[in-house]
């Protein structure tokens, strides 16, 4: 697998609490360069970028991030703001508290309240796999599949861990055959990547591949 085709399952990401737009600015630069899936970046610049990019790039932004545990009502204000701002995709971290508890009612309610606001804009759920037990792993791909959002994501990269092969392994198994799968967190080779990709990811969250991409064609 070439980097080309890897760069193009990439959600190129800054969601550093320091961000400037300057480093947004080039980071959808940097994006359309590479040809990568999309910028992942904090809701306060979706509207500047998009506006700055156009039709040339998806713009991904995140809901309830990093800890989830907002309320439903703040997340679906979130993410109608996202969207009229012109994000085209949607990553969202659910309750893991909810989870904790078994609470599985409210975490289907919210993600597929989520999904119906997505309509047929793409909509992705973060599960903090690191915080998470096998059987908690297990019943979020049920609960994702079951509320018709478009992928199942392992982090948000803020916590304690990023994406591990085994997890990814295991959402191949147990979601369903509409849910896609996005590593996040901790990428920091194309091999890492690749493999990520043959165990069952189509998308990869991180900005490290296209830094390494520049140092290699520099």
């Amino acid at each position: 697998m070439d980097h080309s085709e890897i760069l193009s399952k990439v959600d190129h990401t800054l969601l550093s609490q320091t961000a400037t737009w300057e480093q947004i600015k080039a980071l959808c630069d940097d994006a359309v360069k590479y040809k990568t899936a999309s910028v992942c970046i904090p809701p306060a610049f979706v509207r500047k970028a998009k506006e700055y990019v156009g039709d040339s790039l998806a713009i991904c932004t995140v809901i309830g991030f990093p800890n989830g545990y907002q309320t439903t009502a703040t997340k679906v204000f979130e993410t109608k703001d996202a969207l009229e701002n012109g994000a085209d995709e949607i990553d969202m971290v659910i309750h893991i508290g909810a989870l904790k508890e078994k609470n599985y009612d409210s975490i289907l309610k919210e993600i597929s309240e989520l999904k119906k606001i997505c309509g047929s804009r793409i909509l992705k759920v973060i599960i903090e796999t690191c915080l998470l037990t096998e059987e908690e792993k297990v019943k979020m791909c049920e609960l994702v599949t079951g509320a018709g959002a478009d992928y199942i994501k392992t982090s948000t990269g803020f916590s304690t861990a990023g994406a591990t092969f085994n997890d990814i392994a295991l959402f191949a198994e147990q979601v369903g055959p509409n849910v896609r799968i996005k590593a996040a967190g901790g990428i920091s080779s194309f091999e890492d990547g690749e493999k990520f990709i043959e165990l069952g990811a189509s998308r990869l969250g991180t900005s490290r591949l296209v830094k390494i991409e520049k140092t290699v064609n520099s």
